[in-house]
């Protein structure tokens, strides 16, 4: 019982993460489970089997607030689906000693980018759902995603959510509230996948799955609500720090390193992470009010015009 509420508060802090960013219940929960001792694969399978729960809530509620471009979603979410059947599949196959250190591998890059890219990044801000993408640049981008995804243990918005954004086509929510819902497609891909090879473990880690899923449902409609209020700057700075020495340990402890250089590793870690951090905070602007935020995106081009 005690580990059936521990995973329901990972899902929860995971699921409001990625909520409000649109990224980051697949990497935080995954790391969190191969860290409690939980073998990669399964860990992987058991956050997809969750997030199908999760996922669904979260695009009932990103749609409840209007933050959903759904030719978006059909664009993105299923070739999504195909790439995360693809790799959950190859995921499976590896030997648990094998699959450790790839995963960890995949979300400590998954993590510097998050990192740099909220930290660094420059603030978007557009009205409504601004301009839709083709399905040409879509379908491998959510191909690459969901093979990520799923064989790195999470990974679809750090790569769908970040691509969008940059290209600065379409406003921050609906990017936020489209990668959501598609994430839905993945999931039920990814899971079928890793039912395909890993019967026996889903059983298994029904705690962990159901803990994940309980925790994610309850989260949805309030990470749906603070897209528009919460810091994204900020929050995804320290998100992406946590992956990075979580999944660092993960690597140095695999490759064998020792005091003094191990110390020497997480102290760099943890200063540039501290660094960034800060300037997340520095540049950041305070929250506003979504409706202020549309006038004055709204209002800017036509006073310019």
């Amino acid at each position: 019982m005690r580990s059936l509420l521990i995973f329901t508060l990972v899902g929860l802090g995971a699921q409001l993460v990625d909520g409000a960013l649109g990224m980051a219940f697949g990497v935080t929960a995954s790391t969190l489970l191969v860290l409690s001792g939980v073998a990669s694969a399964q860990a992987s399978a058991a956050v997809h089997l969750a997030e199908v729960g999760t996922t669904l809530a979260s695009a009932v509620s990103h749609w409840r607030f209007k933050n959903i471009d759904w030719p978006m979603v059909a664009k993105l979410g299923l070739p999504g689906a195909a790439g995360a059947f693809t790799g959950a599949t190859v995921l499976s196959s590896l030997s648990t000693e094998s699959a450790a250190p790839l995963m960890a591998a995949i979300l400590l890059g998954i993590g510097l980018y998050v990192l740099l890219r909220f930290s660094l990044g420059t603030p978007l801000s557009l009205g409504e759902h601004g301009t839709s993408h083709s399905v040409k640049f879509l379908a491998p981008l959510g191909v690459f995603g969901g093979f990520i995804d799923a064989s790195g243990g999470g990974g679809w918005g750090p790569v769908t959510t970040s691509t969008l954004l940059s290209q600065g086509k379409t406003a921050p929510r609906t990017v936020i509230g489209s990668v959501s819902a598609s994430e839905f497609l993945v999931a039920v891909s990814a899971s079928i996948g890793f039912l395909v090879g890993l019967r026996q473990e889903f059983l298994e880690n029904w705690p962990v799955v159901l803990g994940l899923m309980v925790g994610g449902v309850i989260a949805a409609p309030v990470a749906a609500w603070l897209v528009s209020r919460v810091n994204p700057a900020l929050l995804g700075t320290a998100v992406g720090g946590v992956i990075l020495l979580t999944n660092s340990q993960k690597l140095v402890h695999y490759f064998g390193v020792h005091w003094p250089w191990s110390t020497g590793i997480y102290t760099l870690i943890v200063a540039g992470w501290a660094g960034l951090v800060v300037r997340a905070w520095q540049t950041s602007r305070a929250p506003r009010d979504v409706d202020d935020s549309v006038v004055t995106a709204v209002e800017e081009p036509a006073a310019r015009g």
